[in-house]
């Protein structure tokens, strides 16, 4: 009996001190850290416009495990004609190379609360994010193509 009882609280002691696999092995995803879009395109209807942000104007994106933002906003500080602010951020799933964003904050409000599915590709350097925005109420169904690199550290 007491060789039993030893065991018991040999096997407590030592599981005590072994973390659990779950969080010793968590992965993290290869699409976390910061992107720069370097290009983006809308496609409404068959018709294709180049909706790259202009020389003067900057967007990142930045994932983590579970949440998603980007800000977009012009170089000249918010001076002259071209001054643009514009952020968001919310909840992302991915699954294989199926990515879905829930836009929970947004500067354009109207935009909030709504889901958004994709397909991301990642290779090497640059993901690349395309599907389909749509927004019945505002009238918005379009496919979008962005292409980011990733910020170096």
């Amino acid at each position: 009996m007491k060789i039993f009882a030893s065991l018991i609280i040999a096997t407590v002691f030592l599981s005590a001190c072994n973390p659990s696999p779950k969080v010793a092995d968590k992965v993290e995803s290869k699409i976390n850290g910061t992107w720069k879009l370097i290009s983006s395109l809308a496609i409404t209807k068959g018709d294709t416009v180049n909706t790259s942000p202009p020389k003067n104007v900057e967007m990142i994106k930045i994932l983590n495990d579970t949440h998603f933002a980007f800000f977009k906003h012009d170089l000249n500080k918010g001076k002259g004609a071209d001054a643009t602010f514009d952020s968001g951020s919310g909840t992302y799933l991915l699954m294989g190379e199926n990515y879905t964003e829930n836009l929970e904050y947004c500067s354009a409000r109207e935009w909030e609360n709504h889901d958004f599915n994709f397909k991301v590709k990642l290779n090497i350097d640059t993901l690349t994010q395309s599907g389909i925005e749509k927004i019945e109420k505002l009238n918005i169904n379009r496919e979008i193509v962005e292409v980011y690199v990733r910020v170096k550290k």
